[in-house]
């Protein structure tokens, strides 16, 4: 039988925690669970478990070093020979020890794994399987936040918050809403994704709304007052004088509202002529263009 302090790789003098640690280390590496069919280390493990049992009892571990018993736990006679006997207690002096006695294999298991054990000594528990499902909500809701009613796979119906500021494709995680776990495993979640509609004319990049904005010739030349709409209703906006197609204008904090922070709303404007061009509109134009030679496209090169 081997020293039981080399089976441990530990010092003579190691201390009770440090004999503890190290058999903690060897059983997680040596187990047979781990090594299935290998006999080479299931005898490893064996020596370590006896090691063990050896060096962790006070007693026991100060007899084998004064040299009373051997690495097996049995009695030293004079001249080398071993002898047995009871003790007081019944308990037959010289037999190899019990391994595990102080500390179970299962202990340390239990520690490292949970509660996976070895097949046939505890009943093995599992978590249950995420179910998947989808709900869809309108820009707004997804924007502002909401409460939708999903219906899971068992055909209960349950209320779920949208939060402010969710995204499209975004995953909700419902804990515990899931399949039922096996062997008194917990359940698993329920995962929602959330698809959200696109609007009719808001665009959404991060926690800023976008819309383009149509303002007619007059508004855009001399300037004016208009009513745009926002997720908070409507305001009135002022479109400066000599505005252009393609001038952006800023709705401080009239953006997504979610985390603590607030977007803004962006409006680019779109200049518009009416559908039918009057006779009076059409000379304007026509004695204007006389006395200026404006060309759009110098800017660009494409002239």
């Amino acid at each position: 039988m081997k020293d039981p302090y080399q089976a441990l790789g530990v010092d003579r003098k190691a201390s009770a925690e440090e004999i503890k640690s190290a058999y903690r280390k060897l059983a997680k590496k040596l187990h047979p669970d781990l090594n299935p069919d290998d006999q080479a280390i299931e005898q490893r493990f064996k020596e370590v478990s006896q090691a063990y049992a050896l060096l962790s009892d006070p007693e026991t571990r100060a007899r084998y070093d004064r040299g009373e018993i051997d690495a097996s736990g049995q009695e030293r006679a004079a001249g080398g020979f071993h002898r047995t006997y009871r003790s007081g207690a019944g308990q037959q002096r010289g037999a190899p020890f019990d391994f595990g006695e102080e500390i179970s294999v299962d202990d340390i298991f239990s520690e490292f794994f949970g509660s996976r054990m070895r097949a046939g000594r505890r009943r093995t528990s599992e978590r249950g399987a995420d179910s998947h499902f989808a709900v869809q909500v309108s820009f707004e809701e997804a924007a502002k936040g909401a409460k939708k009613r999903v219906r899971l796979g068992d055909g209960k119906t349950i209320e779920i918050k949208i939060p402010a500021g969710t995204e499209d494709g975004q995953t909700l995680r419902l804990k515990g809403q899931g399949q039922p776990g096996k062997g008194g495993g917990a359940p698993g979640d329920a995962l929602i994704e959330v698809a959200v509609a696109p609007h009719a004319y808001f665009r959404r990049d991060g926690l800023d709304i976008h819309l383009d904005l149509p303002v007619g010739l007059q508004e855009a030349v001399l300037g004016a007052e208009v009513r745009v709409p926002t997720l908070s209703g409507k305001v009135t906006m002022k479109i400066p004088k000599g505005s252009n197609t393609g001038s952006v204008l800023r709705l401080k904090g009239k953006g997504i509202a979610a985390d603590g922070k607030t977007g803004d709303q962006y409006l680019s404007l779109k200049i518009v002529l009416p559908e039918r061009q009057d006779d009076e509109l059409r000379d304007f134009v026509e004695r204007w263009a006389g006395f200026n030679a404006f060309d759009p496209r110098r800017k660009m090169g494409l002239d």
